[in-house]
This record gives structure tokens, sequence and C-alpha cells, in this order.
């Protein structure tokens, strides 16, 4: 996927399907989330529960339906990086490169035992600054 060196690969599944036999809109953020799963543990670092922060926002467009026994490629890049927050986008397509949907997430990074948000740690803004950088280079 164009300017997306993170891919996840996300199965269609039965259980993901809605009345009409195509992918339940609600399913979708479960795609997006295992996707930014992929990117922390990839880029990150990070795959503990405990450190990944919460979620504050997301929006989704629906561009064509999926249906059962696809396997989906979800996209997932950090296209803003700011103080205590990033902004995911993803991008979903179908084996036959046609956009299923796409979207934002903003990500807060988080202190669970203080109850509120950190700063990015330097460490994760280091990784994440290499490889999006490394990412626009290749485009």
């Amino acid at each position: 996927m164009d300017g997306f060196r993170i891919v996840h690969a996300q199965p269609v599944e039965f259980r993901d399907l809605d009345g009409l036999g195509h992918v339940n809109n609600a399913v979708y953020l479960n795609y997006l989330e295992n996707g930014k799963i992929a990117y922390f543990r990839d880029v990150v670092g990070a795959a503990d529960l405990q450190h990944l922060g919460i979620v504050a926002d997301v929006k989704i467009a629906y561009r064509s339906p999926a249906f059962l026994g696809e396997e989906l490629a979800v996209g997932v890049r950090v296209g803003r990086l700011g103080t205590k927050s990033m902004e995911f986008e993803f991008e979903i397509r179908g084996r036959d490169g046609r956009l299923v949907a796409e979207g934002t997430s903003a990500h807060v990074t988080f202190d669970y035992d203080r109850r509120e948000p950190i700063p990015v740690p330097d460490e994760w803004r280091r990784r994440i600054e290499s490889h999006e950088s490394e990412s626009l280079a290749a485009t």
C-alpha cells in the first residue's frame, strides 16, 4: 500500500458480518485497532496494554463493502505527532486494491495511575519520526 510501511493482514470472519452479509460498520474500529497494535509493536516496540494510552477520537469513512472470506490490508501510519498525542491514519483495502474504508484516530499517551495524559515518550517519538520519515522518502 502506497505510503504505509505497516500493513496488517485482517481476515473477515463470520462474526464480523451484519444481516446483509457484509462487514458491519462497528467492526471496522476493531480492524483499525488491530492495525494500531501492529504499529505499536513493530515501530514503537510496545505491546503492553498498560502503556499504550487511550483513544480520544475516531473517524471512519466507508467506501466499499467487505465480505466473508476476504483478507483485508489495514495500512497504518502516524500523520501527526503532538506533545501528548498522535493522530493515526488508516486505509483498508481489499486484495483487489479497492478502497474499503479510511479513517483517523487521535491517540493520547496516558498515565493510568495518575489518570492523566503524559508527554509522548522520547523513545517513541524518535522511533515514530524515524519510521515515518523513511515512509515519506519511499513514496
